[in-house]
Parts: C-alpha cells; structure tokens; sequence
C-alpha cells in the first residue's frame, strides 16, 4: 500500500503542467498520524517541484491524517466529503488548494 511519503515523491510525474498554466503557488502539507510529515509542493513555470520539511508564508497549508491523504488520492475519501467532514483543515487560499487537485493525474 502507498504512503503519503510515496504519494509526495510521485507527485511531479502526475503533473499536467498544461492545467497549470501560470500557477505560482506554495501548498504546505502537513500530515499527522502513522507515516505522517511535513511537504512543500511548489507549482510555478509549469514546473511541481516536492521537498520534505516546512516553508515559511504558504499560499496555503493542508492539515489532516495521512492515512486520509492516501485514501484521497487512491479515491477511497472524496475531497469534499472530507472538507466537510473536518478531516481536511486549509489556512490560507482555498481557491488555490480547489485548483491545485485538478492538476495531477
């Protein structure tokens, strides 16, 4: 089974950098539980890039369980099912985290 560490490392090869367009945005993830940590993802230039550990002023930062984090992306947990559930904690600009989901394959 996927961990979120194995999900993160994947992500820039699921990038489709033409819905991207001109996005220029920091997305902080921080994930607690089992196989929990802390990930950057950068999406500028048309370009996703991952790093391990935290930055200051994201656009935004996503807070929830890791083991939720791979059911979202397996599609086992629909991302608004899991906002709504309070499973999913956004500070910052939603609309950047409701575009950032469409750009991975």
């Amino acid at each position: 089974m996927a961990t979120a560490a194995t999900l993160f490392g994947e992500m820039p090869n699921a990038f489709n950098a033409e819905k991207a367009g001109d996005m220029d945005a920091t997305v902080q993830f921080d994930l607690s539980g089992e196989d929990g940590g802390q990930w950057n993802v950068t999406v500028a230039g048309g370009v996703c890039s991952v790093e391990e550990g935290t930055i200051d002023e994201p656009t935004a930062t996503i807070r929830m369980e890791a083991t939720d984090y791979v059911d979202m992306i397996a599609g086992r947990l629909d991302p608004m099912t899991a906002f709504i559930q309070q499973k999913v904690k956004v500070e910052g600009d939603l609309n950047t985290v409701m575009k950032f989901q469409t750009l991975f394959d």
